[in-house]
């Protein structure tokens, strides 16, 4: 279909249901749909490729392979009490009715070691590949609501929205398809590192189609990243989530801020004109991930910088830039929000923004900002449920990353060892976990 004339209605590509996967997909569970996808040759070789990046030690991700020393610092200050950044407390207590909920069974496969290798398994498809944790659709309805009650107190109420509403989208894109088996609110696994505490580190995941959040905790810091939130589609338009809409604020934020370019900035920035092609180097486009560079087992990936650093942007655009920030990281609660725009301001003269196709919705685009301390991907992407072969606006992904080594907190967590365990002293100044 030509650009120019082709729709971008989503139900015009819903697939019809006498169709072989279709059909599939409606007599399939999880399980049965994860083994068929298993045995593509394409799933096949990307699963032993995932395995391979596993068994890579934890580097993180960097321009040329080499990270950026002293970018983080593990806080001198105690506990969290009131006033912290992070509402460390309000966690642990939600954490705390999340394991008082599960069985004994249960714990045991919820609670993993801090530095577990299960952080680093996550993964957006709905392929159902690693399994470690609880997932949702087999555990009661009260240790479901356990586990939003603590995406709530770690989120920002924005946050807790947007993640909800992924889950919300995934449930309607099952029933949209037929697919409610493989595809539902619940089509996650929860998993929670160490244990719940406001001196000791701990952490949770909660991973899945279109959602995954990996969030560490070390007393007054959190990391949230990586951060995968995705929709196909971005909205619902009937049943009880009728209204719900996910990205557009920030699709219309980044058309604004290039819209607004002159014609030699569009081009600094502009790195390839179309979605795909023979122009993209062979690192720059795959298959499934298709332009975005910090999904699933990229955690050691080699990203140069692209585009035109921010600050040569006027001074409007700038702002648009941050707020573009702030909208692809505000699932942060607002104290460690703060925290993380100052971080980043500190090193705005090294952000670059890029771009890559038109310069309308309806064509479909990918923009990237990227800077010693964050990255943010936004990408339209072509359909996978969905019958769209070209990327359209209603199949959204966005990733967070946090470069140069502290994705999942690692290198607060590596502080903290060093400072406290490998030095024999107590891991709380008081010398006690209260």
């Amino acid at each position: 279909m030509e650009t120019g004339c082709r729709t971008t209605y989503w139900r015009d590509y819903i697939p019809p249901p006498d169709t072989p996967r279709s059909k599939e997909l409606a007599r399939s569970n999880t399980y049965q749909w994860a083994e068929a996808r298993c045995s593509e040759p394409f799933v096949s070789g990307w699963m032993q490729a995932w395995e391979g990046l596993l068994g890579e030690p934890y580097k993180g991700i960097t321009v040329n392979g080499q990270s950026i020393p002293d970018l983080y610092h593990l806080d001198d200050d105690g506990a969290g009490g009131p006033g912290t950044p992070v509402p460390v407390a309000a966690m642990v207590r939600a954490a705390q009715i999340v394991l008082g909920e599960a069985s004994a069974d249960q714990r045991r496969l919820i609670v993993r070691e801090i530095d577990a290798p299960e952080w680093r398994r996550w993964m957006n498809p709905e392929i159902y590949v690693y399994r470690h944790g609880v997932r949702l659709e087999e555990v009661s309805d009260a240790l479901v609501e356990a586990i939003h009650g603590l995406m709530r107190a770690s989120l920002s109420p924005a946050g807790y929205v947007k993640a909800a509403g992924c889950m919300k989208v995934n449930d309607f894109l099952g029933k949209v398809v037929d697919g409610t088996k493989v595809l539902n609110e619940r089509s996650y696994n929860f998993t929670m590192f160490g244990e719940p505490s406001q001196v000791e580190p701990w952490g949770w995941q909660l991973h899945g189609h279109h959602l995954d959040m990996n969030c560490l905790v070390v007393r007054r810091q959190m990391v949230l990243s990586p951060v995968f939130m995705g929709a196909e589609p971005n909205v619902i338009d009937e049943g009880p989530n009728k209204g719900t809409e996910l990205f557009t604020d920030q699709e219309q934020t980044a058309l604004q801020l290039v819209q607004s370019m002159d014609q030699p900035t569009r081009a600094r920035v502009r790195i390839y004109k179309q979605l795909s092609g023979p122009e993209f180097p062979s690192w720059r486009y795959h298959r499934a991930d298709q332009r975005h560079l910090g999904g699933a087992f990229q955690d050691n990936r080699q990203i140069p910088y692209e585009g035109s650093k921010v600050s040569t942007f006027t001074a409007v655009e700038q702002d648009l830039v941050r707020q573009l920030i702030v909208l692809g990281i505000n699932y942060l609660p607002e104290g460690a929000l703060a925290v993380k725009v100052q971080e980043i301001a500190a090193h705005w003269q090294d952000t670059y923004f890029c771009w890559i196709g038109g310069y309308q919705r309806e064509t479909g685009f990918y923009y990237k900002i990227h800077s010693p301390v964050v990255m943010v991907e936004f990408d339209h992407h072509s359909g996978v449920f969905l019958t769209n072969k070209d990327p359209l606006p209603f199949h959204i992904h966005t990733l967070v990353r946090t470069p140069n080594g502290n994705d999942y907190g690692k290198e607060l967590l590596r502080q903290y060892r060093e400072r406290y365990q490998r030095q024999g002293l107590p891991s709380s100044p008081e010398g006690k976990d209260s």
